[in-house]
């Protein structure tokens, strides 16, 4: 066990005290991990568009203060009764998609939105017992999707953890949790493109270039990338991309632009944006026979 476990841990944290003010650096007390959960030393962390809408208070229920942060990486410190795969010293993802792995979504092959640990960005506290491990002068501060990783500790639920190799360089695999996850397994456990088949992908930034890197993988022969800066195009090569179609360019639809590049439609399409205009092109571009569209932007921050 760790020389802190058990007790309040003091560190630094970025707190939000209002929607759209400047986040505040301050101290604030970490509590013990209780029943199957974790506290984590976050020592890398990343921004994500999904901190940004939350904090400019666009969700349903603005919490605060609150710790935002979902993207990182660090190494368990201590951890709660009935958490028998983690121990301290452990390098982690915390991830806000949690597994209980006991569910029926867990279970199925179809979906990993689990019952318990979906999605839920107006809890802002602990499952366990409904009260949040955060504090200042005590004073509870709200927790953010069960991650709050602008802290230097946090504590998650033990399901949104994932242990990862230790010689895997936290600093650069820290956003796996989110944008490049998202892309790539979208492309090869939902959309599926087959050896051969043509994809366009909508929207080349974190998430289009790790759903075109998917269909590579797959062995799609043709990935076209659609964006409207010009520059991403060059670098997108090196994740499989062989077209480029920029919508500035042309007077057709960009999905009119696709269907006469490969003569009826592609086999798939995924849009990486969340803009409502790329998703009518996304779904209009593809074979209109048996053509797939997939939209990877149901979830404010998931976009290119």
């Amino acid at each position: 066990m760790s020389g802190t476990a058990g007790q309040v841990i003091r560190c630094k944290a970025a707190v939000a005290w209002e929607a759209v003010k400047p986040l505040v650096i301050e101290e604030v007390e970490v509590a013990p991990p209780q029943a199957t959960e974790v506290r984590l030393k976050i020592l890398y962390t990343s921004l994500c568009h999904t901190d940004v809408y939350f904090w400019e208070a666009k969700g349903q229920t603005p919490l605060f203060p609150r710790i935002f942060g979902h993207e990182a990486g660090g190494i368990v410190e201590s951890v709660g009764e009935g958490v028998t795969d983690l121990k301290p010293g452990d390098h982690v993802l915390p991830i806000f998609t949690g597994e209980c792995k006991d569910c029926a979504h867990c279970k199925s092959e179809e979906s990993n939105l689990c019952n318990l640990l979906r999605i839920n960005t107006d809890r802002g506290v602990m499952i366990h017992d409904g009260k949040s491990r955060f504090t200042i002068k005590g004073k509870p501060i709200y927790h953010f999707l069960g991650t709050s990783t602008f802290s230097e500790y946090t504590v998650v639920h033990v399901g949104c953890v994932a242990k990862i190799n230790p010689l895997a360089p936290l600093d650069k695999v820290c956003i796996l949790s989110c944008g490049i996850s998202t892309g790539l397994g979208a492309t090869l456990n939902v959309a599926k493109p087959t050896k051969g088949s043509t994809v366009a992908v909508f929207g080349l930034g974190a998430v289009g270039l790790a759903a075109a890197e998917g269909a590579r993988i797959a062995g799609a022969s043709r990935i076209i990338g659609v964006d409207l800066h010009s520059k991403r195009f060059e670098k997108a090569k090196n994740f499989g991309v062989t077209d480029f179609v920029n919508p500035k360019d042309h007077e057709k639809s960009v999905q009119e632009v696709i269907v006469e590049m490969t003569g009826g439609g592609v086999d798939r399409s995924l849009e990486c944006t969340g803009n409502v205009n790329a998703m009518i092109s996304a779904f209009e571009c593809v074979h209109d026979v048996c053509g797939l569209s997939i939209l990877l932007s149901h979830f404010p921050g998931i976009q290119a």
